[in-house]
């Protein structure tokens, strides 16, 4: 006659974002690998046999005592055999990172022996059983400890790597991320929809990656840039509000805020709205999840909106660190024919300035001196400074452009800048374009050198009016500076202005910590317009026809006013894990040059498949 076996669900526990169930075995039948997990047990559990199975985190010995700290998923338990236990001798062959499963009885520390850093800190687990599940070689990285090792290891051991109780829990926190983030556009009426990941190429900012047909041979599809043109056509079948979870694929160069094959973004949009409808949708869900993950760290309530013109001008770039408060300046008619050739000079040729970078408390000549220095590693010449101190006959100006520009416009800079003494003021010159990138640094640097940016915060502001186009500085031709499928502010009259890069488009992003996190648009939905706003990128009627007809097409049938935006999944998480690059919160991610270390990729295809897709190599020139 068949045993029959009875468990009790018992209680529900979370431990690392994740749910577990712990049962109770009638007729001591135990399960084959555990009864509990490395972060279940406690005091209230002395005295009873437990079953445990993990890794081999660390091993002791104390006086012929071997501590082990046996880890999970969940969590650490320490076991521990001493030379009268009767598995000793196998207890005395384990090396870090063996997987084994123990049989034991709980047993309680003394007092002077807790752990409070762990949730099983209170007891300890002595061993009467234990099978090896399997061995491990030696480690190429340590999983134990915080050691920093070569990326390139760390890649392509990533296995072992995400053992790391860092990275491990970074993981954890992702998921969890996710789950919030879609119980919150749940909440706000969004339903999630799937778009296709195989699709057609469509020009939008960034290179596709293409997927050689078989069934079509010498066509190709394309992955997913982004859902763009999928999402519009939700909202032109009738669907109000859309999100997904959405994987994207661009082949771009690498950096460290930037996945250099995939990524993934919260896509979303809406139908009926205008700008403000998007932000008023946004805001609460990214304010609740900072608050959600990351508690102790602020978020500014009121998030400032800041038009793409002054956000160059005041910060240098288009997605400020607002937790520096420096803002720059122009002050060019304080240079014009002045003795200070340089910057003269320069105001003599067209679309030329000079700006001012203001450094509070910065009016030491070591310190001006310092981030003259740092200019001169970004490739510049140098980067003229002020600073004001108290002389002979009270608040003196100082340095090289001082002396050559004179006390009156010195002190006209001073008051336009509000500095007072103790404090100094960069200059750099030219066409903005060339030098705002070293602007931008130099005002971080600056910031950060002086303790005036704020740590352990974040600060979202909105980037608007973005100019629809861009002027190529080569060729001078006309494209796109942001999503070609976004509205004009003044519709269908607006691109009739002369000057195309004048003209304004309802898109937006949301910068955080210098970091761009989301980006949208009120979409173009009248087909007119989008023929017109095409053409002036250079593209005809048919191209635009071949590109996008589908969606076009769409458009004739009934479209509504709508608009959504994209904000960035690992951006988001690498924030909250306080992190400064993507792939610690990814999980097997691809290094600087989109290898994949771990398994290979990319790699070279077999000839029996290149002869199934009608395709042959051409070794580069």
């Amino acid at each position: 006659m068949n045993k029959i076996i009875l468990f009790i669900l018992l209680t529900s526990h979370v431990r690392r974002g994740v749910s577990t169930t712990k049962y109770i075995f009638r007729n001591t039948v135990m399960h084959t690998y555990r009864s509990h997990t490395c972060a279940d047990l406690n005091a209230s559990h002395v005295g009873e046999d437990i079953r445990l199975s993990g890794w081999v985190h660390r091993i002791r010995d104390h006086g012929g005592i071997l501590f082990i700290d046996l880890r999970d998923h969940y969590g650490i338990t320490q076991v521990l055999a001493d030379p009268d236990s009767p598995v000793f001798k196998s207890v005395e062959t384990l090396r870090s990172e063996w997987v084994v499963r123990i049989d034991g009885n709980i047993m309680a520390r003394a007092p002077d022996l807790i752990n409070p850093k762990l949730s099983t800190g209170e007891i300890e687990v002595f061993i009467k059983d234990i099978e090896i599940l399997s061995t491990s070689e030696d480690l190429p990285l340590p999983v134990f400890g915080d050691l920093e090792y070569p990326e390139e290891t760390r890649l392509k051991y990533r296995f072992i790597d995400l053992r790391r109780e860092k990275l491990h829990n970074n993981m954890i926190l992702r998921s969890r991320v996710i789950n919030s983030i879609r119980a919150r556009m749940n909440h706000q009426g969004f339903n999630e929809f799937q778009t296709p990941i195989i699709t057609a190429s469509s020009p939008e900012g960034a290179r596709d990656f293409l997927v050689p047909s078989r069934i079509h041979p010498g066509k190709f599809y394309a992955l997913p840039q982004a859902p763009q043109q999928f999402k519009q056509l939700i909202m032109v079948a009738g669907f109000d509000k859309y999100f997904q979870i959405a994987p994207c694929f661009r082949d771009e160069d690498p950096r460290a805020d930037r996945s250099p094959t995939d990524f993934y973004q919260l896509d979303m949009e809406m139908s009926f709205v205008e700008q403000q409808d998007i932000f008023n949708t946004i805001e609460p869900l990214i304010k609740g999840v900072m608050q959600e993950f990351a508690s102790e760290k602020p978020t500014n309530e009121i998030w400032p909106k800041i038009s793409y013109k002054d956000a160059l001008l005041w910060y240098g770039s288009d997605k400020p660190d607002l937790r520096n408060p420096i803002k720059m300046q122009i002050v060019s008619e304080h240079f014009k024919g002045s003795d200070f050739k340089i910057f003269a000079s320069l105001l003599e040729n067209e679309g030329t300035e000079i700006r001012a970078i203001p450094a509070p408390n910065g009016g030491s000549r070591k310190f001006c001196d310092r981030m003259n220095a740092f200019a001169q590693k970004e490739g510049l010449p140098g980067m003229g400074y002020i600073f004001w101190r108290s002389g002979e006959n009270g608040l003196e100006a100082a340095g090289p452009l001082a002396k050559n520009i004179g006390p009156e416009r010195t002190e006209a800079i001073r008051l336009q800048l509000d500095l007072k003494e103790g404090d100094a003021a960069f200059f750099l010159g030219g066409k903005a374009s060339v030098f705002e990138g070293v602007a931008a640094r130099a005002r971080n640097e600056i910031g950060t050198e002086l303790g005036l940016t704020k740590i352990n915060t974040f600060e979202f502001c909105w980037i608007i009016d973005f100019p629809m186009y861009e002027r190529e500085d080569e060729t001078g031709n006309i494209d796109f500076s942001h999503n070609p499928f976004s509205m004009p502010q003044g519709g269908l009259s607006d691109l009739d202005n002369p000057d195309p890069t004048k003209i304004l488009g309802y898109q937006y992003d949301l910068a955080c910590n210098g970091y761009e996190l989301t980006s949208g648009a009120i979409r173009n939905h009248k087909p007119e317009i989008m023929y017109k706003a095409f053409e002036l990128a250079g593209y005809s009627k048919e191209d635009v026809d071949e590109k996008f007809g589908g969606m076009v097409k769409a458009f004739t049938y009934g479209a509504p006013p709508h608009g959504g935006c994209a904000t960035g999944i690992d951006r988001l998480v690498m924030l909250l894990a306080d992190e400064t690059s993507i792939r610690e919160v990814i999980m097997f991610p691809m290094n600087q040059k989109a290898e994949d270390l771990m398994l290979g990729g990319p790699s070279e295809p077999t000839n029996e498949q290149m002869r199934e897709l009608g395709l042959r190599i051409i070794p580069p020139q």
